[in-house]
Protein backbone atom coordinates (compact mmCIF):
# COMPACT_ATOMS: atom_id res chain seq x y z
CA UNK A 1 0.00 0.00 0.00
CA UNK A 2 1.27 3.61 -0.61
CA UNK A 3 -0.03 6.71 1.40
CA UNK A 4 0.86 8.67 -1.45
CA UNK A 5 -2.88 9.14 -2.67
CA UNK A 6 -3.98 10.22 0.92
CA UNK A 7 -4.88 7.59 3.08
CA UNK A 8 -3.36 4.40 3.23
CA UNK A 9 -6.35 2.41 2.57
CA UNK A 10 -7.14 4.71 -0.67
CA UNK A 11 -5.42 3.61 -4.11
CA UNK A 12 -6.33 6.19 -6.40
CA UNK A 13 -7.04 10.10 -6.60
CA UNK A 14 -8.47 12.31 -9.38
CA UNK A 15 -5.67 14.07 -11.43
CA UNK A 16 -6.87 17.11 -13.65
CA UNK A 17 -4.30 17.98 -16.64
CA UNK A 18 -4.00 21.79 -16.29
CA UNK A 19 -2.08 24.36 -18.75
CA UNK A 20 -0.85 27.10 -15.79
CA UNK A 21 -0.41 25.05 -12.82
CA UNK A 22 1.06 28.79 -10.96
CA UNK A 23 -2.30 30.83 -12.32
CA UNK A 24 -4.54 28.37 -11.25
CA UNK A 25 -2.50 27.96 -7.76
CA UNK A 26 -3.33 31.66 -7.84
CA UNK A 27 -6.95 31.52 -8.43
CA UNK A 28 -7.65 28.53 -6.07
CA UNK A 29 -5.64 30.50 -3.20
CA UNK A 30 -7.54 33.72 -3.79
CA UNK A 31 -10.88 32.03 -3.52
CA UNK A 32 -9.69 30.85 -0.11
CA UNK A 33 -8.91 27.39 -1.02
CA UNK A 34 -6.03 26.06 0.25
CA UNK A 35 -3.23 24.30 -2.18
CA UNK A 36 -0.35 21.74 -1.30
CA UNK A 37 2.78 21.68 -3.16
CA UNK A 38 5.69 19.54 -2.52
CA UNK A 39 9.48 20.01 -4.47
CA UNK A 40 9.48 16.47 -4.33
CA UNK A 41 6.04 15.87 -6.40
CA UNK A 42 7.94 17.90 -9.39
CA UNK A 43 9.73 15.20 -11.57
CA UNK A 44 10.15 14.88 -15.20
CA UNK A 45 6.89 14.30 -16.19
CA UNK A 46 5.64 17.75 -14.86
CA UNK A 47 4.82 19.86 -11.85
CA UNK A 48 1.92 19.07 -9.63
CA UNK A 49 -0.03 20.45 -6.46
CA UNK A 50 -3.66 19.29 -4.72
CA UNK A 51 -6.34 20.36 -3.20
CA UNK A 52 -8.98 18.14 -1.35
CA UNK A 53 -12.68 18.25 -1.76
CA UNK A 54 -14.98 18.61 1.36
CA UNK A 55 -14.88 15.64 2.52
CA UNK A 56 -10.71 15.77 2.72
CA UNK A 57 -10.07 13.03 -0.59
CA UNK A 58 -6.84 14.68 -2.56
CA UNK A 59 -7.04 16.28 -6.06
CA UNK A 60 -4.03 16.05 -7.68
CA UNK A 61 -3.31 19.14 -10.15
CA UNK A 62 -0.47 18.54 -13.10
CA UNK A 63 0.88 20.59 -15.47
CA UNK A 64 3.23 18.56 -17.72
CA UNK A 65 6.58 19.30 -18.57
CA UNK A 66 6.53 20.67 -22.74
Amino acid sequence: MTEYFGRADQQWMINFRVDDLAALIAQLEAAGITVETRAEWDSEVGKFARIHDPEGNPIELWQPNQ
